[in-house]
Parts: structure tokens; C-alpha cells; sequence
């Protein structure tokens, strides 16, 4: 004795003959055979595409070990003080980390 139990379909029913339906139908069709692909087409003359290509071609010489982002203004003032601080700290006159707060005498 097997019970048999019918699952009944939710939601509105389909109309294989709509329009819209006819479209989705194409659109998957010519997705299968590459035709057309998600997203924002790509421009192969574009500058970005360019840099990509320069960026790619670097990375196989091994030329480009971690650039990411835009490129460091080393004439910055940020820049120039990092620098500075970093030569004083290879010359043993920076301690890293936080100064120590300096405690008056009570006197």
C-alpha cells in the first residue's frame, strides 16, 4: 500500500506563446551558443583595456611585484614624511610605536 502525493505547481501559471516568454527563450538559446554575454560590453581600443594589456605583459616579466592602485606621488608632503621618518628609524633615532607621556614632578 504506497500513497502517491501529487505536488501542485505554486505561483502563477506560465504562457509558453507570451511574448515575454518567447524572448527569455531566445535570450537562453543564444547564450548557449555564446552570442551574447551578461554585463557591459568591452572596448578593445579603450584605455583602460590598454593598461590592463601593459599591466598583464609586466606580470608575466615579473616586473610588477604587487602594484595595486593608483601609483604613490612621492613629491607629497605625506609621502616626504613618511620617507623621513623612515630614514630616522633606520638610523636608531625613531622608536616605533607610541612615546611614553612624561610625568612632571611634583615638587
Amino acid at each position: 500500500m504506497t500513497k502517491t502525493i501529487t505536488v501542485k505547481k505554486q505561483g502563477r501559471p506560465v504562457n509558453p506563446n507570451s511574448t515575454r516568454q518567447q524572448t527569455l527563450a531566445f535570450k537562453a538559446q543564444q547564450r548557449e551558443l555564446g552570442l551574447i554575454k551578461r554585463g557591459r560590453p568591452v572596448v578593445a581600443e579603450s584605455k583602460r583595456q590598454a593598461e590592463l594589456a601593459r599591466k598583464d605583459e609586466m606580470r608575466q616579466l615579473g616586473l610588477l611585484n604587487g602594484m595595486k592602485g593608483r601609483p604613490v606621488n612621492v613629491s607629497s608632503k605625506r609621502q616626504q614624511e613618511l620617507a623621513r621618518k623612515a630614514e630616522l628609524r633606520a638610523a636608531g633615532l625613531l622608536k616605533p610605536g607610541r612615546p611614553k607621556m612624561v610625568k612632571e614632578s611634583a615638587e
